[in-house]
């Protein structure tokens, strides 16, 4: 089977291809508008869905979709408009507790899985010459609640619970685990 990565994301490009280079991207062009009545802890398993049946797929493909956010006091921190909005997020996030859910879906013609994943990221408390510097320094427009762990940021990260590259953007355990236990893929 070869897999199709339905996302333009970088960052999920790289976690991929830790463990494979087999794979195709295929950017999606899915609505990722969600109705407000339901639950921001779903939200990232229907957009991940949403992804992976809006993209184009062929005979012996696995299509990965996924989409991932970042959620404070049940509040969804998207990407930030900007660098003003950007310092507001890593405000909120600081001295807090917050969720980076990541819905994943995998699809073949046949047959469609998901789920969603989540890690608790315990960041400390961050001084406001911290969070400036690093919106300047990284410009965090294109990260879900304005940081990446995998960079300076990491810094700012007391602990997880849970899968850290699902915090970078793709939950690699349960990828490789359901690609072979719902697919019979095994790319370990």
């Amino acid at each position: 089977m070869k897999l199709v990565l339905a996302s333009k994301s970088p960052r999920r490009r790289e976690i991929l291809s830790m463990v494979t280079e087999g794979f195709e991207v295929r950017v999606s062009g899915a609505d990722e508008n969600v109705d407000t009545i339901v639950d921001n802890f779903d939200v990232p398993r229907i957009l991940a869905e949403r992804k992976a049946e809006a993209t184009p797929i062929y005979d012996d493909e696995i299509l990965i979709g996924c989409d991932t956010v970042v959620i404070l006091d049940n509040e969804i921190m998207g990407k930030p408009r900007d660098k003003a909005d950007a310092t507001r997020m890593l405000k909120a996030l600081s001295g807090s507790v917050h969720y980076v859910v990541s819905g994943l879906a995998l699809k073949t013609k046949e047959k469609l899985y998901s789920t969603a994943v989540t890690t608790a990221v315990y960041m400390r408390n961050l001084t406001d010459e911290e969070i400036l510097s690093y919106v300047e320094k990284f410009n965090p427009i294109d990260k879900a609640g304005a940081y990446g762990i995998q960079e300076m940021a990491g810094a700012f990260v007391e602990k997880i619970d849970g899968d850290f590259y699902n915090v970078v953007g793709l939950p690699l355990c349960s990828l490789v685990t359901k690609l072979k236990e719902e697919f019979g893929v095994n790319l370990i």
